[in-house]
């Protein structure tokens, strides 16, 4: 049976679940504690009974956007059998990310760091370490992909890996810009591109 959370674990997790989307969406500088009071209806020394200030509680809203994002990744990923069908699940959920909106704000590595690579050192670095999660996952995939014969032995996986990241970011932040989801429907088709020059055709 799992462990019953404390009243004063399950406030937090109300608190970070209902402002996680806030934050995401109006970014650390645009968000105020009169949103995280009215979003939530606990007053601020309620808030920060639980923690110690707003920095804690933004960073808290980052995991948890973040680990949002990687379950769709992970979910995706359980489908495909294949090193080119896992990789592409990124992409995908990219894609879906965009079209419904969730979660609310869109990527909020590409969020945060937009807006904190100036501002807010702390939310620079888990912006940071998730890029860098990001690329040795798809590492990983690579190197895979190579050992079990589908991929080129010569694919440069570092070189490639950043460059997936940087497509997919870079396509999110077009599309988000423009309101235009078809500018993403050409990185997922420039994805695919790179992916098939590297993959070993079997008869």
């Amino acid at each position: 049976m799992a462990e019953k959370l404390s009243k004063a674990e399950r406030t937090r997790q109300f608190i970070i679940q209902t402002t996680a989307g806030i934050f995401n969406t109006k970014g650390y500088a645009g968000t105020s504690l009169t949103d995280l009071t009215e979003a939530t209806g606990l007053t601020k020394g309620s808030i920060y009974g639980n923690f110690e200030n707003k920095d804690e509680v933004a960073l808290a809203a980052f995991d948890f956007n973040l680990d949002q994002v990687k379950t769709l990744v992970d979910q995706n990923m359980a489908k495909a059998s294949s090193c080119y069908e896992k990789l592409m699940a990124f992409v995908n959920v990219y894609d879906k990310i965009n079209r419904s909106g969730s979660p609310r704000g869109g990527c909020p590595v590409l969020n945060t760091a937009v807006e904190a690579d100036d501002t807010h050192a702390l939310l620079k670095n888990k912006a940071a370490i998730a890029i860098n999660q990001w690329r040795s996952r798809i590492a990983e995939l690579l190197r895979t992909g190579i050992e079990n014969g589908e991929f080129h032995p010569e694919t440069n996986v570092h070189q490639l890996s950043i460059s997936i990241v940087a497509l997919i970011e870079g396509g999110i932040m077009i599309t988000k810009v423009t309101d235009d989801n078809s500018n993403f429907e050409h990185i997922t088709r420039t994805v695919q591109l790179i992916l098939s020059q590297i993959q070993i055709n079997k008869a």
